[in-house]
């Protein structure tokens, strides 16, 4: 059914987010929505927000824009949480203010709720792969139950009309998995604010850092996905490489592998967890960005990094290879093959006019990724859910021009 033929494509649509985890929390996943949802909200369209209760709620009610519901932590992943509400409820809401499409972002028990009820009322889902929680199961001991999650999510995201994925490393790996309905929805960065233009020469004073040292950056969750190990091995390589200059390793972010980093990287310097402008002044402040995690469905901090002029060492998968011409803008390694990771490091501190090049190279692509386009995408797929064109075919985008 196409949309009514209105002379001008400006149909406000009422859409329902899902989502165990949004902003204030820090995470890829939250910062995620939280561009996506004041996104849509600019563009006129009606958002209603279902997620857990956070603790900076207090005493604040649902309405109707916004539906909270119970929330309890997610064993082995603190600040993280599941959410729970019932059928009825859902469904009663629904009744009453009928969205035409529900976008889930999480696939735990709200994201399960809102699936069953939405086919229920015969509304569009539109789903979002954010997370490789499959891919988590061993590093928290959970490996026995891989199998029967990745079944879990293949029947989860089957049953949605689209399932958008971030990176074409991603969509590759799911379709080989037999998921169905993928498009890619890449994501974006402002790069007004992750700017070269951001770095603090006192911040790198105070990290004891003179001036023709290197800063070695790693922004993140510190958590055992994230082959932080990998780390100090590249800090070695590089040290033993080039044992006339002074490398000095700054960690950004916080969770439960910090104290474990802290007593084997002794002489790293750990900032905690870094928002707003204080976080682009230390990603500028830094000269080359090492990034081992082989986890991601994205990697927002490695298009953060590009923005703000860091030569990015990463695998090539996810936004690292959306994003990183091998050489150009960031150097890669063959996902899984460390010493390719650490060569590659190596190869960017060879020559200081290689780093120099490859960072102004870095900072003028990631430039050109913002997300008024990611935003305008989404919308465009979300219409298309609604009037059931969810073909794997390019999708076109609705703006708003008249007739003549």
């Amino acid at each position: 059914m196409a949309p009514p033929d209105t002379g001008v494509m400006t149909t406000a649509l009422r859409i329902a987010l899902i989502t165990e985890t949004f902003p204030p929390e820090i995470n890829g996943v939250a910062h995620t929505l939280g561009h996506l949802y004041e996104g849509l909200r600019a563009l006129n369209h009606h958002v209603e927000l279902i997620r857990p209760r956070q603790h900076v709620d207090g005493t604040q009610r649902s309405n109707e824009h916004l539906m909270l519901c119970r929330g309890w932590p997610i064993p082995r992943y603190p600040g993280l949480q599941w959410g729970m509400t019932s059928a009825r409820r859902l469904s009663k809401r629904w009744q009453l203010q009928r969205p035409d499409v529900v976008y889930i972002a999480t696939e735990g028990p709200l994201g399960l709720c809102a699936l069953r009820v939405a086919r229920r009322l015969g509304i569009a889902v539109v789903s979002g792969f954010h997370t490789n929680f499959q891919q988590y199961t061993h590093p928290y001991g959970w490996g026995f139950i891989t199998r029967a999650l990745t079944h879990y999510l293949r029947w989860f995201h089957n049953r949605c009309a689209l399932t958008l994925v971030p990176s074409t490393s991603q969509r590759l790996e799911l379709e080989r998995r037999h998921f169905e309905r993928l498009h890619l929805l890449s994501r974006g960065v402002d790069s007004r604010r992750f700017n070269p233009s951001r770095r603090q020469q006192a911040l790198r004073q105070s990290w004891g850092l003179r001036e023709d040292d290197i800063a070695l950056m790693h922004v993140g969750r510190l958590a055992p996905e994230k082959n932080l190990g990998a780390l100090k091995r590249g800090l070695q390589a590089l040290e033993a490489r080039y044992p006339s200059r002074r490398f000095k390793l700054i960690i950004v972010g916080d969770g439960p592998k910090r104290a474990h980093l802290e007593a084997s990287l002794p002489e790293a310097i750990f900032c905690g967890m870094q928002c707003g402008e204080a976080l682009a002044e230390h990603y500028a402040s830094g000269d080359v960005f090492l990034f081992p995690s082989m986890t991601e469905t994205f990697g927002n901090v490695v298009l953060e990094a590009l923005a703000s002029g860091l030569g990015v060492v990463a695998y090539d998968e996810a936004a690292a290879g959306l994003h990183i011409r091998q050489g150009y803008n960031g150097v890669l390694a063959m996902t899984g093959d460390e010493h390719a990771w650490t060569q590659a490091a190596c190869w960017l501190l060879e020559n200081p006019e290689t780093l120099r090049t490859v960072r102004l190279n870095a900072r003028q692509h990631a430039s050109r990724q913002g997300w008024p386009a990611i935003i305008r995408q989404f919308e465009g797929l979300l219409y298309s859910a609604c009037h059931g064109q969810t073909g794997t075919q390019a999708v076109p985008v609705p703006v708003a021009v008249k007739k003549p």
